[in-house]
Order: structure tokens, then C-alpha cells, then sequence
């Protein structure tokens, strides 16, 4: 008799998965052909049955089981309170920020670091300049903080240029601050990661800068003094 439930178990599970695969085959076939310029990077199920959470970059749509109807929005857990798209968005950041790596960020590392935040930073945003001229209290509050560009204007703009010539820079960290005090630096040309960046930063849905990205994956848009997001991580840090 024990058999026969562990057969029907494993009947049900392999038929469930089956059924789960069909759908997820069947709602990106409906996105290829509705929405054929969108990349899908995976579909699987979300928290909700019948509805499937599609990975579109560092994007999150929902799907119902025939991928006839998406929407956007916030799944929230409302026994917990917790912002579970949120959750989700913040694993994918922190994946993709991995897979882009510290070789190909600016880093300013705090003497005794803390904690560790990635700013996407425009060298001509007058906010970025803000935050950037107070770097020493940040670090002195055991902030690390990692650099990658979004030049706002676009590729070929000044800013975008200023910001290929301070990665092709001997001294990376001097370059970037003197740009940044809008002090003249020298015009260079080389393998850079600039494009990379703006890419990520496409996939972030990045609308302006800075935005700061904490080591939860967690977004903060626009400029924070030391001591307020000192404050946002050390709650961060808080078991829940």
C-alpha cells in the first residue's frame, strides 16, 4: 500500500511539472509572438496559482497560465507585509551586479568597511557632484562605495566621454573626482566598460541618478547624506 502512495506521489509530481513546463512554454510562445522585440529571460511560477512570474531583464512581469494577459506591479504578502516582487527584483540586481564585477567599477573603499553600496553615477549630474564631494564622510562611516556610469545624455554625449576618459585614466579615483569638480582631464580612448554599464542600467530601469543600490539588493534613488543612509543600511542589516 506504501508503494502505491509513493507511485501516485510521484505520478502527481511529474504530472504537476509537466503541466507547469506547458505553461511556461506556452506563455513565452505567446510573448515571442505578441511582443517579439521583449527578451524573456525565464518564466516560472509565481506565489499565486495560476499566475507566472516572467524575468524580463532586471523587470518582473506577471502571467496568467495562457499568457494571454500580463500586468506589472507589486505582489505583496499581506499576513507579512512583505514585498515579495521586491524581493525578487533584489536577488536579480545583486546577481547581475556580480556577474558585471568589481574589476569593472570604481571603487572607493572605506578604511574599516561596513558596509558596501553600487551607485550609478552620471559625472554631470550636479546630485552625483553632491554626494561625490562628501565621499570622505561616507567612507568614514565605513561606507564602500562602488562607481558604474550612466552618462544620462546618452553614448557619444560629453558625459558619456568623460566618463570612458576617466576609466582609461592611470589613476581611476583621481580622475573621477577631479571630473566630478569639473577640473579638465585628459581625453583617452580604450577597452572600457561604460557600455556595459548604461546596459545595466537599462535592465535596472534606471531613470535618474544617483541611485544607490545597497548590498540587499534594495534601491535608494537620489542623493543621501552619509548619516541618513548609514541609518537605511543599519535597519537593513536588522533580522526581521
Amino acid at each position: 500500500m506504501k508503494k502505491l502512495l509513493k507511485i501516485a506521489a510521484l505520478s502527481v509530481t511529474a504530472l504537476s511539472l509537466a503541466v507547469a513546463h506547458a505553461d511556461e512554454t506556452a506563455i513565452k510562445q505567446m510573448l515571442a509572438k505578441s511582443m517579439p522585440d521583449v527578451r524573456v529571460d525565464s518564466v516560472r511560477p509565481s506565489d499565486i496559482k495560476g499566475i507566472y512570474e516572467v524575468m524580463v531583464g532586471a523587470n518582473i512581469l506577471y502571467a496568467t497560465e495562457d499568457g494571454k494577459y500580463i500586468f506589472q506591479g507589486r505582489l505583496i504578502d499581506v499576513e507579512s507585509r512583505a514585498d515579495l516582487t521586491e524581493q525578487k527584483l533584489g536577488a536579480v540586481r545583486l546577481a547581475a551586479l556580480d556577474k558585471l564585477g568589481e574589476a569593472k567599477m570604481i571603487i572607493f573603499k572605506a578604511k574599516i568597511p561596513k558596509y558596501t553600496v553600487t551607485i550609478f553615477t552620471d559625472i554631470d549630474c550636479a546630485y552625483c557632484r553632491k554626494l561625490h564631494s562628501e565621499i570622505d564622510s561616507y567612507m568614514a562611516q565605513g561606507i564602500t562605495i562602488r562607481y558604474v556610469f550612466f552618462p544620462r545624455a546618452g553614448k557619444g554625449s560629453e558625459s558619456y566621454n568623460k566618463a570612458v576618459s576617466v576609466w582609461c585614466a592611470k589613476d581611476r579615483n583621481a580622475a573621477l573626482t577631479a571630473a566630478k569638480k569639473d577640473q579638465s582631464i585628459d581625453n583617452k580612448s580604450c577597452e572600457n566598460p561604460v557600455d556595459e554599464h548604461m546596459q545595466l542600467a537599462a535592465d535596472f530601469d534606471v531613470k535618474g541618478t544617483p541611485m544607490i543600490i545597497t548590498e540587499k539588493g534594495n534601491v535608494y534613488p537620489g542623493y543621501l547624506p552619509a548619516k541618513e543612509l548609514v541609518q537605511a543600511l543599519e535597519i537593513e542589516k536588522k533580522p526581521r
